[in-house]
């Protein structure tokens, strides 16, 4: 079966999974930065890390997952969101193995998503594309 035809579907694939990779970041930075910021800080602190780097880790999240949302600055974007994905999977959730409670699996499919839109850019969907920043490759 020739299923070439969904090729032209390729801009509206983009977008939802840079949308829903977008909304997943937001939900996760929202309440870090609206009322939880100090206690991040202490949390990536405990962790080894600077306790800076968790103002940086919800703001990466917040506004990261915002920009990807509007497909706005989105290889920046998505380069922010990975590295934040790759030290939450180092620090966080790699002991907990690959199926065990509070395991990487989400974010590392997150990071994932993160990692080819560094590549890819946000595609014809997006404010970059609007904009003519590094959208993608126009075909």
């Amino acid at each position: 079966m020739n299923l070439r035809f969904l090729d032209r579907l390729q801009p509206l694939g983009m977008f939802i999974a840079r949308a829903a990779a977008g909304a997943i970041m937001v939900a996760h930075g929202y309440p870090k930065v609206f009322g939880g910021l100090h206690r991040h800080a202490e949390l990536v602190h405990s962790l080894g890390m600077p306790g800076w780097l968790g103002y940086v880790s919800s703001f990466a999240e917040l506004l990261g997952g915002i920009l990807l949302i509007l497909g706005l600055a989105t290889r920046f974007a998505g380069l922010a969101v990975c590295i934040d994905l790759v030290v939450a999977i180092v620090k966080v959730h790699w002991k907990n193995g690959f199926t065990g409670q509070n395991n990487y699996q989400f974010p590392l499919a997150l990071a994932a998503i993160a990692f080819l839109l560094i590549f890819t850019g946000a595609g014809p969907i997006s404010l970059d594309w609007v904009f003519g920043r590094g959208g993608g490759v126009k075909k």
